[in-house]
């Protein structure tokens, strides 16, 4: 089915507007982030043992017995501030911590997901990239500010979308572009890529996902990946972006369009995530263009003619990336065009 396109002259005038102010405001962009100041120490990372990575036959099962999906009801009860969830896009994971392992319990939770997806910084801190682990492959310590120790493990090795292991521990490839060891970072930063690196060589793409408190021993992080903030899209603070984003209409109101979204495509970074089905709360000012069309014929209507239900595709004005737009808080993204799909 081809999808409806909104009035010709109102998106040229869109785009236009787009590609000047994004032009415009690039070169004031400050690259990736070197964060938050942190009060986290940098501590030489202790050796990696063998346990705490993933099994091989025990992530077969995994798949085979199709326990992939994290359950959606959130774990309360937690007295610390939610972290920012380590993968862009979709992930899926049971609570595994402290299964049964051939060398020991298992100390964190396998995260499945499509090879090379951006892992996050799942707080404010600083780096360190370990590669020296044969077990761990490329390794990535994230020192948060809240005194926690985050292991990002098995990360990306693979030149191509197969499983080569013709790359190396390096920027690019295991870890974000640019990155540095040591470098300082902000919650939601892309710090590395998910693999299959070490022991995991050869089957499915995961992230070994350690939490330690204080920089202790590992906890089950199962309670705290429930409870995460998922991102809408990543990228350094401060970086012109908009996004193309498809769902349905739950609510509008004279200046607000709450939705249920579905779908997100973000420019210019050209990361697109689906079947995310969660709500999103957007400002509609006076200024944005809003059209209606069946698909032959496109017509200007308002907001209020929207009805709970509709499929409805928005476009947002250029702004800047903040953690707030980067996790779709209530009125951070504000409509520069709303096209309102009628049968």
């Amino acid at each position: 089915m081809s999808r409806a396109s909104p009035n010709g002259r109102e998106r040229k005038k869109l785009v236009v507007l787009q590609q000047r102010w994004i032009s415009g405001r690039a070169s004031k962009s400050r690259g990736l982030l070197h964060g938050i100041a942190s009060d986290a120490v940098g501590r030489e990372p202790e050796l990696m043992k063998c346990h705490r990575t993933t099994a091989r036959g025990a992530l077969f099962l995994l798949l085979a017995a199709g326990l992939l999906a994290g359950t959606a009801a959130a774990r309360s009860g937690g007295t610390t501030k939610p972290i920012v969830f380590p993968i862009l896009g979709a992930a899926h994971y049971v609570d595994d911590f402290g299964d049964a392992r051939p060398a020991g319990p298992h100390q964190g939770i396998d995260m499945i997901a499509a090879k090379k997806s951006l892992a996050l910084a799942a707080e404010a801190g600083k780096v360190k990239f370990w590669t020296t682990s044969a077990a761990a492959g490329c390794m990535l310590y994230l020192y948060g500010a809240s005194g926690t120790t985050y292991y990002y493990i098995h990360l990306n090795n693979d030149l191509t979308r197969g499983n080569d292991n013709r790359g190396k521990c390096v920027t690019g490839t295991a870890y974000a572009p640019g990155l540095k060891d040591g470098a300082k970072v902000a919650a939601g930063q892309p710090v590395g890529f998910v693999g299959d690196s070490g022991d995991a060589n050869g089957i499915h793409a995961h992230l070994h996902f350690e939490v330690h408190p204080g920089g202790g021993k590992a906890v089950d992080g199962y309670p705290v990946l429930q409870t995460a903030q998922h991102l809408l899209f990543a990228a350094p603070k401060g970086k012109p972006f908009t996004l193309e984003l498809d769902g349905t209409v739950t609510k509008p109101g004279a200046l607000t369009l709450q939705v249920k979204l579905s779908t997100v495509h973000a420019w210019p970074m050209g990361q697109r995530q689906t079947r995310l089905h969660r709500p999103l709360l957007l400002n509609v000012p006076n200024t944005a263009v809003v059209q209606s069309t069946n698909g032959s014929s496109t017509r200007k209507t308002t907001i209020l003619s929207a009805s709970k239900g509709q499929t409805v595709k928005v476009w947002t004005m250029p702004a800047t990336a903040s953690l707030k737009t980067e996790r779709g808080d209530d009125l951070s993204l504000t409509a520069a065009l709303v096209l309102l799909r009628s049968a």
